[in-house]
């Protein structure tokens, strides 16, 4: 032990608390604890079909500084908000995270991919495992395919919320 001491000049016990600083945690694997954002640019570019940059992809890559918890699980990707101009991402396992990733809209007339305009007669169908429930309603707002849009299923209710499907569906599922 006096050995130990005089050749590295401090004691065990503070050789233990510098052990985890050269440990391979800490080194070159230290990228493993946190998800790459290169895995989040990925699945926007795959999700949208447009790199990072050009129309309809991301407007800049993830932010290299962020410390997001390792995904074990594919990461899943959908719009958030009815304009398509920021696209959710999320890590679906049980220590989960989102983040929201800016998009470069298209520049073609957004009224063109309308398939339901307010007031238009629209089926609700909710949608789980092994069952599916619909009922008429009517839309309080316009929406493309994808779009999360208010609709009236009778005229004292409350609005619910539910995802275009196809002109005239709109589905909320169940899970």
């Amino acid at each position: 032990m006096r050995s130990f001491i005089n050749l590295f000049g401090f004691a065990p016990v503070a050789l233990i608390m510098f052990v985890p600083l050269f440990s391979p945690a800490f080194g070159a694997g230290a990228g493993q604890a946190f998800t790459d954002p290169g895995d989040i640019d990925r699945a926007v570019a795959e999700f949208t079909g447009a790199a990072i940059g050009e129309v309809g992809g991301a407007r800049a890559p993830a932010d290299r500084r962020l410390k997001l918890a390792r995904c074990d699980a594919p990461l899943l990707a959908d719009w958030h908000g009815t304009a398509k101009t920021t696209v959710r991402v999320e890590c679906p396992a049980a220590a989960g995270w989102r983040i929201f990733v800016a998009t470069r809209p298209h520049p073609q007339d957004a009224q063109q991919q309308r398939v339901v305009k307010r007031g238009d007669p629209v089926t609700v169908l909710v949608r789980g495992r092994g069952f599916s429930v619909q009922q008429s309603g009517e839309a309080l707002e316009n929406g493309a395919i994808g779009d999360w849009i208010g609709i009236r299923t009778a005229r004292h209710a409350d609005p619910v919320r539910a995802r275009i499907e196809r002109p005239g569906l709109a589905v909320i599922p169940a899970s």
